[in-house]
């Protein structure tokens, strides 16, 4: 017994009757639900690349574009150099820099440096006396946003 799918014969379904299922799929709230969590996840995936907690001190200064080849270098408090998520011991950060590569243009890649704000001024020079030594002349101080409207 052979299906007739041509629609021709027989008791018409769809839109035709009043009461029949609808046999299409409305994908509108499903693109809806993606955008807003396409969204949110651009929002939170910079939040979530600093894995080493510091207090960073706050600028009004406006937010830069983030490039995919960069190097973050974290200085606590106590005065720990951090390497992305790595901590360095002293005098280890001239041999980490060297061993990081060179861009697709040959070029250093950028470097964002975070320090946190009761730090001495002297340890973030001296980190970028280091970074300038390997030859690392890009470098991006990371702040806080600051919150009041300032004087």
């Amino acid at each position: 017994m052979a299906m007739g799918l041509s629609g021709g014969g027989g008791r018409r379904r769809g839109r035709g009757r009043a009461g029949a299922p609808m046999s299409e799929i409305n994908v509108t709230p499903l693109v809806d639900v993606m955008l807003v969590l396409l969204i949110i996840f651009m929002v939170t995936a910079p939040l979530l690349k600093a894995a080493v907690p510091v207090e960073l001190p706050d600028s009004r200064a406006k937010a830069m574009s983030e490039e995919a080849e960069q190097v973050t270098i974290t200085i606590q408090t106590d005065g720990t150099v951090f390497l992305e998520k790595d901590a360095l011991a002293p005098g280890e950060l001239a041999d980490r820099l060297s061993g990081i590569p060179d861009t697709p243009d040959g070029k250093k890649p950028l470097v964002t440096l975070r320090a946190d704000k009761a730090l001495d001024y002297g340890k973030v020079m001296e980190v970028m006396g280091e970074l300038n030594r390997a030859g690392f002349n890009s470098i991006s101080l990371v702040t806080g946003v600051s919150g009041g409207s300032g004087a």
